[in-house]
């Protein structure tokens, strides 16, 4: 069974990226100096990686600890690490 976290508290997090980029796409339409652009992007990439984690912190409080105490988290345990390992690199 898969439960997302609280969607009120993750859209508009995710409204407010969205308005980031939009700002990065005029910035770099602009000709806007290449350090304030990347400072922007930079700000973009770490909201998102918040919302991810929240993300995957609701699916360790879940769906992993649910498989692990039916005794079946083998599987959602590897699914995990190989979502960490591609969040981390």
């Amino acid at each position: 069974m898969t439960r997302f976290p609280k969607h009120n508290d993750l859209l508009p997090r995710l409204r407010r990226i969205e308005g980031q980029v939009r700002g990065i796409t005029r910035m770099v339409e602009e000709r806007r100096y290449c350090i304030d652009v990347i400072q922007q992007l930079t700000a973009a990439r770490k909201a998102l990686d918040q919302v991810s984690l929240k993300i995957m912190n609701g699916h360790i409080n879940t769906c992993v600890s649910d498989a692990i105490r039916r005794q079946d988290g083998t599987k959602k345990i590897e699914e995990l690490m190989q979502t960490i390992n591609r969040f981390v690199k």
